[in-house]
Parts: structure tokens; C-alpha cells; sequence
């Protein structure tokens, strides 16, 4: 058993801080975080705000601390795409509630008429729901302090969100070991998991707990 890794391959963790809701809306990103986790720990991260010449209105300021001013000094929006993708690469990507993140991560590219190689993101969310089940729940901050995750930064802006989402992936990673007898999983892994029901997700895993990856029919 390899002390060392919690999975077999890398992973980045994204977080969009926006105007809203709905970019089919008009709403804009406003910021970005992205945290790569190797071998179980955090490698690198890249933080940036972002001007989409978009107005930030004051909720919005309200619940991240995210001004007109911090946005009208931030680099452009479609530099910040560029650098993101950079970062990213082709390496898996997890974000949590990853369909809002998806969406916006979608219309940005777009925009700047940018092509993202890959699959779609990893859901943190749905897999917690799957490993965890007994949580009642699990939006982040919930999970944070179910978990022992403190905050580096301000909840709601993008890098402290990206680093305790990581930091949560990271632990689900040693949770999933645990379960299923020592086997490091992987982002393949994930995938499966976040795509099965609930209770299907946890009679597999708690059947793989012995080691055997046949039995548990878990690829």
C-alpha cells in the first residue's frame, strides 16, 4: 500500500466567483481559482480576477467582498481564460456543484473563442453525497467543518473556496482508500461514483472494502 498518494493521477479544483446565476442571463465571471492536487497534497494554484466590463451588483458584493473597483483593475476576461487553460491543461477537473461551474467555464470559452479539451467536470458534490451519505449536508462549508477544513480566506471568494474544495477531494480520496482495502483510486473513479445513486454508490463501495475490485464491481 502506497502511504504516500491519495490518487493515481492529478487533479484541479475549480471555482468561479460570478454576477449571478445564469451566464444565458448575461451574467459574468468575476473571478477564478483553480488548485492542482498531486499525490495528495496541494501543487499549485492559480487565482485571478477577471473584467467582463459587466456591472457586479451590490449583493453580489454583499456576499463575496468583490467591488466594481476590484473587477474594473482586474486583467480581461478572455487573458484570464487563456491563463486558466493553460493551467488546467488536460488534467481532470473537479469543481464543486460542478454544473454552475461548468456553465460559466462553457460561456467564458466561448466568448473568447477558446476550444477546452477534456471531459466535462467532476462533481465534488454529487461524489460527497455517494461517500458520505450520512451527512445532512453537503454544500461546502457544511463539509469544511464535518471534516476539519478550515478556511485560509474569505468563504465565497475563489481561492480560498478552490483550497477547501481541494482539501475536501483530498479527503474523500483517503476515504475511498479506506474503503475499498488500500487501492488508490482516480479520477475515473470519480466519474463512476458521482454518476451512480446514492445507495448503489455506498453498497459497492462497502462490498470493496475487502480489497477485492472484481467483486466490488468497481472498475
Amino acid at each position: 500500500m502506497d502511504g504516500g498518494r491519495v490518487f493515481s493521477d492529478e487533479l484541479v479544483v475549480l471555482d468561479f466567483e460570478t454576477t449571478g446565476l445564469s451566464p444565458t442571463r448575461g451574467d459574468r465571471i468575476t473571478e477564478v481559482a483553480a488548485v492542482r492536487v498531486k499525490a495528495g497534497r496541494i501543487a499549485g494554484r492559480y487565482q485571478s480576477l477577471a473584467n467582463c466590463g459587466v456591472r457586479v451588483p451590490p449583493f453580489i458584493t454583499a456576499y463575496t467582498g468583490i467591488t466594481q473597483a476590484m473587477v474594473n483593475r482586474a486583467p480581461p476576461v478572455h487573458r484570464v481564460i487563456r491563463e486558466l487553460l493553460e493551467f488546467m491543461g488536460e488534467t481532470a477537473t473537479v469543481a464543486h456543484n460542478a454544473s454552475f461551474d461548468q456553465r460559466f467555464l462553457d460561456s467564458e470559452c466561448e466568448r473568447a473563442n477558446f476550444r477546452r479539451g477534456g471531459l466535462p467536470l467532476i462533481c465534488s458534490m454529487r461524489v460527497s453525497r455517494r461517500i458520505y451519505p450520512e451527512f445532512r449536508s453537503h454544500a461546502l462549508e457544511a463539509l469544511a467543518l464535518r471534516l476539519n477544513i478550515s478556511y485560509r480566506g474569505s468563504a465565497h471568494r475563489a481561492g480560498a473556496d478552490a483550497e477547501v474544495a481541494a482539501n475536501v477531494v483530498i479527503e474523500i480520496g483517503r476515504a475511498l482508500r479506506v474503503r475499498r482495502g488500500g487501492l488508490v483510486p482516480d479520477s475515473h473513479l470519480l466519474r463512476q461514483i458521482m454518476k451512480m445513486p446514492v445507495a448503489r454508490a455506498t453498497e459497492l463501495l462497502d462490498r470493496g472494502a475487502g480489497g477485492d475490485r472484481r467483486r466490488s464491481g468497481i472498475e
